[in-house]
């Protein structure tokens, strides 16, 4: 009796043995029969379904019921949105912790030094879940972007630019609520006070403030250069910006405006039309916005680019001296024959 107590035993033993064996094997042993890396999409909402039927589509697995099995050993019941790359060899665990921990990580995003919205679209490409293309279409919805107070023009002051952590796995409507967010957070109630004392919207200081970064990026010079198109603002006078023409040609390479150029029909021409384009030349950085703000109150009417190409200006209030400091400024153009 004893003797068929301990072969009954044994036969458990084995077989228990046998049965944590095929566990640990349908586990840890590969289920994949790919060959090289291969991308996994999962979009949100997947269903543990639909993630099943896309792994067969694909022909990811080798075995595709014991990973089933594995996901209700594990309780894995909800696929996270990413992008995941499928190594060759991964197994069934390997494969459902992988799924399990998404993709739900931080990345640090920065832009500066932007003119336009497509170039920071650009940016986006590779950093996020969503495509590029999702969020090119979405801020090309008038509707949309209407919600938040923004044309097709005034679009580019929605964004700040700086270094954000964002999330990976957002979707490209959860990337333009985090800029519209920083927007509001840099809008404080001072700032939109400060705006409406010198007569100008928040959009409209965007505007000037792309315009002053695009005359120069230079702290030094930004709130008197603010300061002397306020000055002409008040005057009702042409703003006749350089780069605004530069705008309307859509070339920004030039280095000499000439007299056919300022004859550009655009509504960005400040030769031709008064008061402010309708809407931001660049993507301005938060300190040029303060230095609107914040401008300079001075006479100055006139600007000119110095001579000796430094960068900075010739600044005047007298059309007589402007006169002066633009015929140096043609002479050193000549001498280094830039034509444009």
């Amino acid at each position: 009796m004893k003797k068929k107590i301990l072969i009954v035993l044994l036969c458990l033993l084995l077989l228990g043995v046998a049965a944590i064996g095929a566990v640990a094997y349908m586990l840890f042993a590969s289920n994949t029969r790919i060959q090289e890396s291969t991308r996994l999409l999962v979009p949100q909402q997947t269903t543990m379904e639909q993630l099943q039927t896309q792994l067969h589509e694909q022909q990811i697995l080798r075995d595709e019921k014991t990973f089933q099995w594995t996901c209700q050993l594990m309780r894995f019941k909800t696929p996270r949105t990413g992008k995941y790359t499928i190594e060759p060899n991964t197994s069934n665990i390997k494969l459902v912790r992988q799924l399990r921990r998404g993709q739900h990580f931080p990345v640090n995003f920065t832009f500066n030094n932007l003119r336009t919205v497509d170039q920071l679209i650009a940016k986006t490409d590779g950093k996020f879940f969503f495509e590029k293309e999702e969020l090119a279409a979405l801020l090309q919805d008038t509707a949309f972007i209407q919600q938040y107070g923004f044309t097709p023009y005034t679009l580019p002051s929605a964004f700040i630019p700086n270094s954000y952590q964002i999330y990976y796995d957002i979707t490209a409507k959860e990337f333009f609520e985090k800029m519209y967010g920083e927007y509001q957070k840099f809008w404080t109630e001072q700032r939109r006070a400060l705006a409406e004392e010198i007569g100008l919207t928040p959009a409209e200081v965007s505007t000037l403030a792309s315009i002053v970064e695009e005359e120069n990026r230079r702290p030094a010079e930004k709130s008197i250069i603010a300061g002397l198109y306020m000055n002409r603002l008040h005057m009702d006078m042409l703003l006749q910006s350089d780069p605004t023409v530069k705008f309307a040609l859509g070339d920004f390479t030039r280095q000499r405006i000439l007299n056919a150029d300022l004859q550009v029909d655009s509504p960005y021409n400040t030769y031709k039309y008064r008061g402010l384009p309708p809407g931001p030349i660049r993507i301005p950085e938060a300190s040029t916005l303060d230095s609107v703000l914040h401008y300079r109150h001075h006479d100055y009417l006139y600007m000119c680019a110095k001579e000796d190409f430094s960068g900075y200006h010739n600044f005047t209030a007298s059309p007589a001296v402007h006169a002066q400091n633009a015929a140096r400024y043609r002479a050193a153009l000549n001498k280094r024959n830039i034509k444009r």
